[in-house]
């Protein structure tokens, strides 16, 4: 009897907390919508909501399972194919059979936590740092809080149709973000110079004009994606349609292609990604964090949770094709990234490779590369955030990411070197940080795979993983080391010897924004089991149930 009242609170606790993650940020956005209170008080009250999302987050990774509250094991019950720990399936449009069916399982809940753990902290620090110092931060944080419920909503979906309604949410808000928010940061007046030199320019605008064209085109695709599966199939069910039992081969075959190619755009893959550093260079520094925290991750779960799911027999058939994209997307990304002079860009630009790792290990289709790629987008997604905070930090202070005009940040601020230096050996792979283990794995995965095809691939992934290592450093030596650029020399505080004095120190508030994403990043190292355990048996079974 204790045992049942056990289970039964666990199931209650886990749908009121479905439910709560993504209501709780959209009263949140609806209620800065409204004219009441000031500017800074309305993105405290955004903060706070935030805040309140993420508690929210903690009951969905206690479930009931026979061996107690937060086991790794598998559930008591659920339908062949996907076992969520929680789930919440309602009545939604009932004359289609569609349904607001909501699921979490090891291999959505890190992407969910990561989701509204960056959300906060972008939502904090937008109280201490308001894009352009202007008054509308209010604005932004109901923009953040949109964005947020669309990406978890996105990985709470287990109905196709459900799935695509969220994946669009992200849209508009983050077009907004970046058109309303973007650009170099110049005069007072907040606005946007061209090298210093004062003249106005819409980059940002069209960085965010480019950044909704491609968004739009993925989401043509994957809606003709959803319409092919859910008309042969005659359901949208993910936990009925996983392992594609329900479709025929040329189904399947043609599925894949358009559910592959929009989530392709999203992730972004190569040769797909040409909207990404643009969007990055010119987002505010908080859209950065998120673009390259988690909204990224919406492409490369889809394909994982979607794409692979549904029509295993074309992921089968694609597979090699994938394995070669992902391998071109690393050696690449990286070369691109050795001849980038800014700073933004480099690092968006890094992104296009640290995904290549994650779609080389979705593409070997076993258990040692899915599981790569699930630690490797949790892994990017807390290394790259930490690392576009820290470039928010560097133009704040300097007013430029051009490589040429900084150095010397080593002796000017040096706990923001130390820092930089940090994020960057982590985002290189340096083992014993969190981004060791998906690029290794994924890897060892490809060679595993065995055949001559693979086992090129995995060598020639670890040759761009040198590359990694190669423009990172190069970018610690541009900007850490050497003589002060010209934009540190004309920001350094005057001492006794001339301009030789610290730039300013890391705020409190920053520290307190960065200090998670600096301990996750210790911890997913340290122990990788927190996400890999978790992930394990749902892997298992996705993988059984596909083969």
């Amino acid at each position: 009897m204790i045992a049942a009242d056990y289970t039964d609170t666990a199931t209650t606790l886990g749908q009121y907390a479905l439910l709560a993650v993504l209501i709780l940020p959209a009263l949140g956005a609806l209620a800065l919508a409204l004219p009441v209170g000031g500017d800074r008080a309305g993105r405290i009250v955004g903060t706070a909501v935030a805040a309140l999302t993420v508690l929210a987050s903690l009951p969905l990774l206690a479930r009931p399972a026979g061996a107690g509250w937060f086991a790794y094991g598998p559930p008591l019950d659920g339908p062949p194919g996907v076992l969520p720990w929680h789930q919440l399936d309602l009545p939604w449009v009932p004359a289609l059979d569609l349904r607001f069916h909501l699921g979490v399982d090891g291999i959505s809940y890190p992407l969910v936590l990561l989701t509204t753990v960056l959300t906060l902290l972008c939502c904090a620090y937008t109280v201490w740092r308001v894009p352009h110092g202007r008054r509308n931060g209010r604005a932004l944080v109901a923009l953040l809080l949109v964005v947020e419920v669309g990406i978890v909503g996105t990985f709470l979906a287990l109905d196709l149709v459900l799935f695509f309604v969220f994946f669009e949410v992200v849209l508009l808000p983050m077009y907004a973000i970046i058109a309303g928010w973007g650009g170099t940061k110049g005069a007072a007046d907040g606005t946007v110079q061209i090298g210093g030199t004062g003249q106005t320019d819409g980059a940002h605008r069209r960085a965010a004009t480019k950044f909704a064209i491609y968004t739009l085109a993925g989401s043509v695709l994957l809606l003709v994606g959803v319409v092919t599966v859910v008309t042969a199939a005659g359901t949208a069910d993910l936990t009925v349609l996983t392992g594609g039992t329900d479709l025929t081969r040329g189904t399947q075959l043609a599925a894949f292609t358009l559910l592959a190619l929009a989530f392709a755009v999203k992730a972004p893959l190569w040769p797909l990604h040409s909207w990404l550093p643009d969007a990055h260079s010119q987002a505010p520094t908080v859209g950065s964090v998120i673009l390259a925290g988690v909204l990224l991750k919406m492409g490369t779960y889809g394909l994982i949770r979607v794409a692979v799911g549904v029509a295993p027999e074309g992921a089968r058939w694609a597979a090699p094709v994938l394995g070669t994209l992902a391998v071109t997307a690393i050696v690449v990304g990286a070369l691109v990234c050795l001849a980038q002079t800014e700073l933004k860009r480099l690092i968006a630009y890094s992104s296009v490779g640290h995904m290549g790792f994650v779609l080389l290990g979705i593409a070997t289709l076993s258990a040692t590369g899915i599981q790569a790629a699930l630690i490797g987008n949790v892994a990017h997604g807390v290394i790259t955030g930490l690392l576009f905070f820290l470039a928010g930090a560097i133009k704040d202070r300097f007013h430029t990411g051009e490589l040429a005009a900084l150095g010397g940040l080593r002796e000017r601020s040096p706990a923001l070197a130390g820092l930089l230096g940090f994020a960057a050996i982590a985002s290189l792979g340096l083992p014993g940080l969190a981004g060791f283990w998906g690029e290794a794995f994924a890897v060892v995965a490809a060679w595993q795979r065995g055949g001559p095809l693979w086992i090129t691939l995995a060598a020639v992934a670890a040759v761009g993983a040198a590359l990694t290592a190669a423009y990172l450093l190069r970018m610690l030596r541009r900007v850490s080391h050497g003589p002060p650029g010209p934009a540190v020399q004309a920001t350094a505080v005057a001492g006794p010897a001339g301009p030789t004095g610290p730039v300013g120190p890391i705020a409190r508030a920053e520290a307190l924004v960065w200090t998670p994403l600096v301990v996750a990043t210790l911890v997913i190292g340290l122990v990788p089991a927190l996400v890999l355990g978790m992930a394990e048996s749902p892997v298992e079974i996705l993988l059984e149930v596909t083969r």
